[in-house]
């Protein structure tokens, strides 16, 4: 998870076990394919609370993990 990633669960009052319930529960709502870094990926999904809905923008990094870029409260900003 990036700086700016954890910066942003805190300005809009998510955890990490909020990010981890949507990644595992959430599903691809979104794929960006012309960023020379890598195809950027969106996923949606509950917070652990059931009621937050989580945005998660990450890319899958050179050594196959999953690199978060930046998490929202998906409620907050639509």
């Amino acid at each position: 998870m990036t700086v700016h990633a954890m910066e942003e669960m805190a300005e809009d009052d998510l955890d990490v076990f909020d990010i981890e319930e949507a990644v595992l529960n959430g599903r691809v709502v979104r794929s960006a394919k012309d960023d020379p870094r890598g195809t950027r990926y969106t996923v949606e999904g509950s917070a652990l609370d059931g009621e937050k809905l989580v945005g998660i923008v990450g890319r899958f990094h050179w050594t196959s993990q999953f690199l978060i870029i930046t998490v929202y409260d998906v409620n907050k900003y639509h």
